[in-house]
């Protein structure tokens, strides 16, 4: 493309994404800025993971700004991650950033954000998002070289998250929730494979059962739903088990919130077996 793309993702709500974007244009003022989201979940590095999981894939080459930085200010490193595909992805070395990478092909080198020219004036102990993250991501998309970022790091030492694994066991399968949709939907750890190699053969109209575990506040319960490919096979209101586009296995409602009609939340644990 011939204007530099910037794409920008945050937990940081409506207003503060745009002092970020104008730090950005100050710098870049041809960029193309694309906003993936600003409502991430607060301080929920995994939520912030799969976003980018979800929409860089299909974005264009360019420079992949992301935030969701519970440790702002602290000695968490700063990082600047070039990827097999051609991508630049700037972000906190907390783990946000471990899965697309891997996703748009591997890392093929990473820099500590170290060179102050490139920041703001001032850099603020709250708000690297402004003072560190979008000036260096301008800088780049104009040209910069990302050897001039900072000094180079050995990738192994970055921070990796955990990723949740389903236990296939025969007749059933242990899994845990490990994404809430903004429609309501929640996504299990776990394939449509991983639960027929539990269950058997998923044919639409099957019926299974979710049971959710005691979990904090909230008693144990049980869903008795339907296995379904989309929302319209199953009646208004009603629920299904489905494959999402992602290929994982997600609870949803037929144009209702099933997170919220069952006080579901992040990391709840579930088991599937048949009903």
């Amino acid at each position: 493309m011939t204007r530099p793309v910037i794409t920008f993702a945050t937990d940081f709500g409506p207003s503060a994404p745009a002092v970020c974007r104008g730090v950005m244009y100050r710098i870049a003022p041809d960029a193309l800025i694309i906003d993936v989201s600003h409502q991430i979940p607060r301080y929920s590095i995994r939520e912030g993971a799969g976003t980018l999981v979800f929409a860089l894939p299909y974005m264009p080459i360019g420079v992949h700004v992301a935030v969701v930085d519970p440790g702002v200010g602290t000695d968490r490193r700063a990082v600047a991650l070039e990827v097999a595909r051609g991508d630049i992805l700037i972000g906190p070395d907390n783990g946000l950033l471990m899965p697309v990478a891997e996703r748009l092909g591997g890392i093929r080198a990473a820099h500590v954000l170290e060179n102050r020219d490139l920041m703001l004036p001032v850099v603020s102990s709250s708000f690297h998002g402004r003072d560190i993250f979008a000036p260096m991501a301008a800088h780049i998309a104009m040209g910069t070289p990302i050897e001039v970022v900072g000094p180079a790091i050995d990738p192994a030492t970055l921070v990796r998250l955990a990723i949740p694994r389903p236990t296939i066991r025969p007749g059933e399968l242990e899994t845990q929730i490990v994404h809430v949709l903004i429609f309501g939907n929640v996504t299990f750890a776990g394939t449509t494979a991983d639960l027929e190699a539990a269950i058997g053969p998923l044919q639409p109209g099957r019926r299974v059962r979710v049971e959710f575990p005691a979990h904090g506040d909230r008693p144990a319960l049980t869903e008795d739903t339907t296995w379904a490919r989309t929302f319209g096979n199953v009646p208004f209101g009603a629920s299904l088990l489905m494959e999402d586009s992602e290929g994982h296995l997600s609870l949803a409602d037929n144009q209702g919130n099933a997170a919220e009609r069952l006080g579901l939340g992040l990391d709840d644990p579930a088991r599937i077996v048949p009903a």
